[in-house]
């Protein structure tokens, strides 16, 4: 369980009164904890003086924002314009079987999380594919269990 109030206060503190700094708390919680858990947005709310419902209203309109606990490793497909042209879809088959899960999922074990990205920035080594911070371009399908090996149990990281 996260104890989040103490840490939620730290976060808001320099921000409290500045005008429009809700999105920059969001995305320093979501650094922290990994997502927004429904305490972190009940205990911003709190801090701000404003209703869960406001909070959930910014979050729920950007993509960027989590509101279930990822896996321990973030396995993140490029389906961008090149990658697809390059099998980015493949790719995200290919991981999705390996994984036995759907993009917006995670594992049973939790040790994965799965999500399809619009764009990595990093077409040139189309189809991508990143775990945690790594970033593998140019990747197979046939590459696919080798990589997301070096992840299980613990490795990796």
């Amino acid at each position: 369980m996260i104890k989040t109030k103490s840490e939620i206060e730290k976060i808001v503190g320099p921000f409290k009164d500045k005008k429009g700094a809700l999105i920059s708390i969001l995305q320093h919680v979501q650094s922290k904890f990994g997502y927004l858990s429904e305490v972190a947005i009940s205990d911003i709310a709190n801090e701000l003086k404003l209703s869960e419902n406001e909070i959930y209203g910014v979050a729920t309109f950007y993509s960027q924002f989590k509101f279930n606990k990822p896996g321990k490793h973030q396995v993140k497909v490029c389906l961008g314009t090149a990658c697809h042209v390059r099998g980015g879809h493949d790719l995200m088959g290919t991981v999705e079987r390996q994984l036995d899960i759907k993009h917006g999922e995670k594992t049973k074990d939790s040790q994965f999380s799965l999500e399809r990205v619009a764009c990595m920035g990093c077409c040139a080594l189309a189809p991508v594919m990143v775990v945690d911070k790594d970033i593998y371009g140019k990747t197979s399908s046939t590459k696919v269990k080798q990589i997301l090996n070096k992840y299980k149990n613990d490795g990796g990281k």
